[in-house]
């Protein structure tokens, strides 16, 4: 993130280097770098003759080095982008080679998606010497939600702790599909507005009152009619909530209610669960519902719920014959 940044911030003082060689897991850096470079660059008039788009499945490095080497005509530079660059043929060497003496009045932007670009190999020597990199991760589960506080933030938005968790859970981690909808509310809501529950079902068209965190919330409270109220909601729209993530979830509240019944020091909850202090109360309540050994043995429940979901064992992987199976199992403890 912080290169990330340090990156986006030279753009936008119009530094620019003759190479970006962008590569990683999280494609979603990839492409608002690739955007913010052909913004600065490019401009309605320019695009015609100073902008030139491949595809790695379509292009051969001899047609890259050609283009690169033209001169701009209207705008300050020429800008060659070559997206989806993990399909080029074979060798980048040609690339490599063309960067000993590049046009320095072209700029590519080298898009390498869903993997690193191999350290060893030439073309990446060459760009840590005379261009810039960018090596994108995936988030983990536990940045996402602050990643959207961050954005709503930018966008001028407020949302409290519970309000996050359950939009968190709403649009997932693909993180282009979350600044689309982040981008849907800066249009139909008014800046500083708090973001509730009600206009998350509203706009976002996901149940403030049937998901996976209430659910979570339910059973460490003990509430099974609550429970099988929300699983079979949840059931009927899998598309939202796959089961695979109900299951995930389920495995990190116990084992999060497991690591604060070891806490000898309760006050360390937030820093060593990695939660919010608003849910702290939660797994309070939560390990007077369930024991230690309770807590333990509905792990064991959990990850046998999670073989049937992917077919072990079972003759069906129905997804709310597994959760109501998982549920009595785990009330019974």
């Amino acid at each position: 993130m912080q290169e990330f940044n340090q990156l986006m911030s030279s753009v936008d003082r119009g530094e620019y280097k003759p190479f970006y060689l962008l590569s990683g897991t999280e494609p979603y850096f990839i492409d608002r770098l690739e955007a913010k470079i052909t913004e600065k660059i490019t401009d309605e008039a320019s695009r015609s003759f100073d902008y030139s788009l491949f595809y790695g499945k379509e292009v051969e490095e001899h047609q890259i080095i050609e283009t690169a080497k033209r001169f701009p005509l209207l705008a300050s530079h020429h800008l060659v982008v070559v997206r989806e660059a993990q399909h080029l043929d074979k060798s980048t060497d040609l690339i490599a080679d063309y960067l000993s003496q590049p046009q320095m009045q072209t700029i590519i932007v080298f898009c390498f998606k869903y993997k690193a670009f191999d350290k060893r190999k030439k073309l990446y020597k060459a760009a840590k010497k005379l261009g810039a990199l960018l090596e994108t991760k995936t988030l983990y589960d536990n940045q996402v939600g602050q990643w959207i506080r961050d954005r709503l933030q930018e966008a001028q938005f407020k949302i409290d702790a519970k309000t996050l968790q359950i939009l968190s859970e709403a649009l997932g981690n693909d993180l282009s599909k979350i600044e689309k909808e982040i981008g849907k509310l800066k249009i139909v809501l008014d800046d500083h507005s708090q973001i509730t529950p009600e206009l998350i079902e509203k706009h976002v068209g996901f149940s403030k009152d049937y998901n996976n965190f209430e659910l979570y919330n339910a059973v460490g409270k003990r509430d099974f009619l609550q429970c099988t109220k929300i699983v079979k909601y949840m059931a009927e729209n899998p598309k939202n909530h796959p089961l695979v993530l109900t299951i995930s979830g389920f495995y990190n509240f116990f084992r999060k209610l497991l690591l604060y019944h070891g806490l000898g020091d309760k006050s360390k909850a937030v820093s060593l669960l990695g939660i919010s202090p608003y849910f702290v109360r939660d797994f309070e309540y939560a390990s007077k519902k369930f024991s230690l050994k309770q807590a333990s043995k509905a792990i064991t429940l959990i990850l046998e719920a999670d073989l049937k979901s992917k077919g072990v064992g079972v003759k069906s992987s129905n997804h709310l014959h597994i959760i109501q199976d998982l549920l009595v199992k785990i009330f019974a403890v």
